[in-house]
């Protein structure tokens, strides 16, 4: 036994046995607590996997001191080309946004043109001069407008519609069709070879056409059997009518082959000489001109010849019949339509 002072002062006696249980629990407890040397010192296994990941990784002190590699002459030429071709791509984009931009305003202008032409009653009177372009989107819109009448017409004439509505929608169509020629005679005065070209027609149309349109007498053919039965005088009026129609077909046919015969001598007359007199040029010029401004006199009559056909089959019939005539005209030239884009639309093969 020992002698202890505790902190009051007092002293107490100890065994040998308390003191050494008393030293092994102080020891105990400093086991214990780890928190004051192991939380100075970092933990092998996070270490360790530090270094594994940045080995995964290629980002070792050895990859980090080498640095970025130096492209290749095959990389570098790939990436030139690839930024030659990502600029002329941008080029492309930004010529074809100012085309659709310039094709906008050109067609806003011609929108702007053709209402002020309806305004002034020059498309509908014909007493004004259109370019190409109006004429084709105006013929456009015709187009259009005479495939809604025909639906109307055709329901009324299914559903067995009143005779006076029927006859509203016959003389609508028959307006209709007074409006495109006084289009025509516009577009006559301004550019007549456009008539007389076709481009404004589908294909299939150009193939049966006639001094820039229908030829009235195959239009007779076309609506006949439509139009039965038909009375004896109704007939004798339709054969009276196509008797003129070819008559009157083939005395313009034979001026307009006789007009072409003489332009045609006309341009070609002393064209060949070497050197060409000037003044003989200029003259043979002048006369082709004059010749040249008498084909607008043959659009005119072959135009006024087909509003005569559709105004005198108007007459002769009844309304019922002419409402069945409108529907085979637009019928058969709508069939011609569906026809070019058939054939344009085909299949071609190498």
């Amino acid at each position: 036994m020992h002698v202890v002072s505790t902190s009051k002062g007092e002293v107490s006696l100890m065994s040998p046995t308390s003191s050494s249980s008393k030293r092994s629990s102080e020891q105990s407890m400093e086991l214990s607590d780890p928190g004051s040397d192991l939380a100075a010192r970092p933990e092998p296994q996070q270490n360790i996997k530090a270094v594994v990941k940045r080995e995964r990784n290629g980002k070792g002190p050895s990859s980090e001191q080498e640095g970025p590699k130096t492209p290749d002459a095959r990389t570098l030429r790939r990436l030139a080309q690839n930024r030659e071709a990502a600029r002329k791509s941008r080029l492309r984009k930004k010529a074809y946004v100012q085309q659709l931009e310039s094709s906008k305003i050109r067609l806003t202008q011609l929108e702007q043109e053709l209402q002020r032409a309806r305004a002034q009653g020059l498309l509908i009177s014909g007493g004004g001069l259109i370019d190409v372009a109006m004429f084709d989107v105006e013929y456009g819109r015709w187009l259009e407008d005479h495939h809604r009448l025909m639906c109307e017409l055709r329901a009324a004439v299914q559903e067995h519609s009143p005779e006076n509505e029927v006859r509203m929608l016959v003389d609508k169509c028959l307006a209709h069709y007074d409006a495109v020629m006084n289009l025509k005679s516009a577009m006559a005065r301004s550019d007549v070879f456009h008539l007389i070209s076709g481009v404004w027609m589908t294909p299939a149309e150009r193939c049966f056409m006639w001094i820039g349109g229908f030829r009235p007498s195959e239009l007779i053919k076309i609506v006949l059997k439509h139009i039965e039965p038909l009375t004896e005088q109704q007939i004798l009026g339709v054969c009276g009518l196509q008797q003129s129609l070819h008559e009157t077909e083939e005395a313009l046919s034979q001026g307009l082959e006789a007009l072409f015969r003489s332009l045609s001598d006309t341009v070609i007359s002393d064209a060949l000489s070497s050197p060409s007199n000037m003044g003989n040029y200029i003259g043979q010029m002048v006369v082709a001109m004059n010749k040249l401004s008498t084909l607008e006199a043959f659009v005119r009559q072959a135009d006024n010849l087909r509003q005569q056909t559709v105004h005198r089959l108007h007459l002769i019939l009844s309304t019922l019949q002419a409402a069945r005539c409108f529907l085979a005209m637009a019928e058969h030239f709508h069939r011609l339509r569906a026809l070019s884009s058939l054939w344009l639309t085909r299949p071609r093969q190498d």
